[in-house]
């Protein structure tokens, strides 16, 4: 199929435009695509179509200056990646939008410390706040995400890990230390749960993602943390920091963070800003 020959009209009344899009959504389902993937590309196909009319080499280019001008670059990147998948899926295959490139940072950044995290352990444990007391020592401790730390239930903790499926059917098992464990089940006796959601809210159904970041700002302030280092996947990149700090492999790092590439935990092996300025003091007293 040419370029020139697809023209979809962007009104909402358009009977093609809704056709294509319909199909286009059962394209990324067939593909075993992860939920929130299908939600961006639907949204970023959608996005130019309320800015263009056709859809064409000329309007594409306009699209992406637009994007750049608008947008930070990985959001930009995740519109292109939309678009050159719905041309994947409408067969045109002789043209492809290319990403912008995005200038890697040389350190982490809005990494909490390890003596903060110690601080705001004990803290959560002396207050009785037991249950973000394990959420955050689960996510340290595993290197999981918020997304699949909600999915965990109570038997996950007695079998001692858990199998995440993500897309194209890949399996993960994310692995519970076995002090944490062994902590977690004598939190679960004492409450008297042996089924369903290892994480409750306060009205005793599982916690939403929102819910934790929610709480968590809230535990920084009231604890005098810093809110920018207090939030989920800020506990992650600890454990990933502490995993190489303590000799572990990166590329069984890789694995057990999920990550598709093991570029993408190369950064871990970098220092984070604040490291960096220590050392820097450190050495230059001139």
């Amino acid at each position: 199929m040419q370029m020139s020959e697809i023209s979809v009209h962007a009104a909402a009344e358009n009977q093609e435009l809704i056709e294509a899009l319909d199909a286009f959504q059962n394209y990324l389902l067939r593909q075993n695509m992860s939920s929130n993937t299908i939600t961006a590309y639907m949204y970023g196909v959608k996005h130019f179509y309320s800015c263009y009319d056709q859809l064409s080499p000329d309007n594409i280019s306009l699209y992406k200056v637009s994007l750049m001008d608008h947008y930070q670059p990985q959001t930009v990147n995740i519109r292109i990646r939309a678009l050159n998948c719905f041309l994947k899926f409408l067969g045109i295959r002789d043209y492809k939008i290319r990403a912008i490139r995005i200038q890697q940072k040389c350190y982490l950044d809005r990494v909490i410390s390890q003596a903060d995290y110690e601080y705001l352990k004990r803290r959560l444990w002396e207050d009785g706040q037991y249950t973000f007391y394990f959420i955050i020592r689960f996510i340290t401790a595993t290197g999981v995400r918020v997304s699949e730390l909600v999915m965990f239930e109570v038997r996950d903790v007695y079998q001692g890990y858990k199998d995440i499926y993500s897309k194209g059917n890949k399996m993960r098992r994310i692995y519970i230390p076995s002090s944490l464990q062994k902590n977690a089940i004598h939190w679960l006796e004492a409450e008297g749960r042996h089924s369903g959601p290892l994480f409750l809210s306060h009205l005793g159904c599982c916690i939403s993602i929102s819910g934790i970041r929610a709480q968590l700002k809230t535990y920084a302030c009231r604890y005098n943390l810093d809110p920018r280092v207090v939030y989920p996947h800020s506990f992650r990149h600890r454990f990933a920091k502490n995993f190489i700090e303590n000799g572990g492999d990166i590329a069984f790092l890789s694995n057990l963070l999920g990550h598709d590439s093991i570029e993408s935990t190369r950064i871990y092996l970098r220092r984070t800003s604040t490291e960096q300025a220590q050392i820097f003091n450190q050495v230059v007293n001139w």
